[in-house]
């Protein structure tokens, strides 16, 4: 009875957003300043998008790992405990990318930042799912990621203040990344930890296991499906969106694209899809029938973008907010998984499922780049996304519905 009288607007919630929104912020920044980054350490223009491609994989390898060792410890310490510690690591970590001379030293901090910013959504949601009633989950958990992934914008805006013409300032746009999350640590005093896992804390149950996702079949088949529907998520934003600038070119757009720009607007949307596919879910009454929609949406936007050719710079852009809107999926997708699994693992699975998505960047990004020889590199942008799609699409039709799932049980 006392967790129906949690409010929609309670500082878990809050805060939760605000957390996410600064690690947006952080984890979309590099691709925000890629290039005046890169180009004030040197590198030619070509090296700019094979090595800023190199860059985010990295980072994105950061949040795999960094997934596994904050979701174990999620269960295994709580899940306040876990958003402390990676508040503070991704925090050091963009204040360290401000003070990089060298390609090594700003792979090896962003792998840094990687790990730290791996454990934020993660426990933030896995907290947020067990403090609210059934009845208002998807909708708060939707608010957190809508709210929190308008830190992309912020992103931008703040390059547009910092960055100038020449592309010095942007060294400003990692310090202020590096604040926020050192502010964000003041609101985090106030947050309570989860009635659910205390609970189990103090109980003999195996909590953190994480080779418990691969122990039993249809424990596995459940954790695997989780991670690759959102596979169509990270080829949108690290393929098609990050270097929107090249297939701009391979188009013979009419204008000058800004990758930073097209982040933006992409995130603008997603920010509004977060927050919408919540209240749709709760219309139909349904997780799956909402990613349904979302997926097609983002399946749509991605055929109308590899049809742009000798369109305008401003009709990609609004093919963005389209590939952005569809791809507005993020919250259901990581609640879905916290909701398919028990107490004792939940954290694990919540934290590492939307971690192994944004890792599995790398592995989309060497797919994309070993068709690149026999295809050339517009080809292959379309062949990757078909393969991808046919997994997320496959993926969804074997995922169980979860809309009003009691989460208060313990995996076996």
């Amino acid at each position: 009875m006392e967790q129906k009288k949690v409010s929609l607007f309670n500082l878990a919630v809050i805060v939760g957003a605000l957390g996410y929104f600064v690690d947006v912020y952080d984890l979309l920044l590099f691709s925000i300043i890629r290039v005046p980054s890169l180009k004030s350490l040197g590198l030619s223009a070509e090296d700019i998008a094979q090595k800023g491609s190199d860059i985010l994989s990295i980072q994105m390898i950061g949040l795999l790992l960094g997934g596994i060792l904050w979701g174990v410890l999620g269960d295994k310490k709580g899940r306040l405990k876990v958003l402390f510690a990676s508040i503070i690591l991704y925090s050091l970590g963009s204040i360290a990318n401000g003070f990089v001379h060298t390609l090594g030293q700003y792979e090896m901090v962003r792998f840094i930042t990687g790990l730290g910013l791996a454990g934020e959504l993660g426990a933030g949601i896995t907290l947020v799912s067990e403090l609210m009633p059934k009845e208002k989950r998807g909708i708060a958990t939707s608010l957190v990621a809508g709210i929190g992934l308008s830190g992309a914008v912020f992103a931008y805006f703040i390059r547009v203040q910092f960055v100038g013409a020449d592309g010095e300032g942007w060294r400003n746009c990692y310090f202020i990344g590096g604040a926020l999350g050192f502010l964000l640590l003041l609101l985090r005093v106030g947050v309570l930890e989860s009635g659910m896992y205390k609970n189990i804390e103090q109980s003999d149950v195996k909590r953190g296991n994480f080779l418990m996702l691969f122990t039993n079949g249809k424990r596995f088949k459940k954790y695997l499906t989780a991670i690759v529907i959102a596979l169509p998520n990270w080829y949108v934003i690290g393929i098609l969106i990050s270097f929107s600038d090249k297939f701009a070119g391979l188009m013979k757009i009419k204008g000058v694209i800004d990758p930073g720009k097209a982040i933006m607007v992409a995130y603008a949307a997603i920010s509004i899809g977060d927050v919408g596919i919540g209240f749709i879910s709760q219309a139909l009454k349904s997780r799956k029938k909402s990613l349904w929609l979302f997926h097609i949406i983002t399946a749509l936007s991605v055929l109308w973008y590899f049809n742009l050719e000798g369109q305008s710079a401003g009709t990609l852009y609004w093919v963005c907010v389209f590939l952005g809107l569809g791809t507005g999926f993020w919250a259901m997708f990581v609640t879905m998984a916290a909701e398919q699994f028990g107490t004792n693992i939940r954290a694990t699975v919540a934290t590492t499922v939307p971690n192994m998505a944004r890792g599995s960047l790398a592995l989309v990004a060497l797919l994309f780049k070993s068709l690149q020889p026999s295809q050339g590199y517009f080809r292959s942008g379309w062949i990757t996304g078909i393969i991808v799609f046919v997994i997320a699409f496959i993926a969804l039709a074997l995922t169980e519905e979860t809309f009003g799932k009691d989460l208060n049980y313990i995996e076996q």
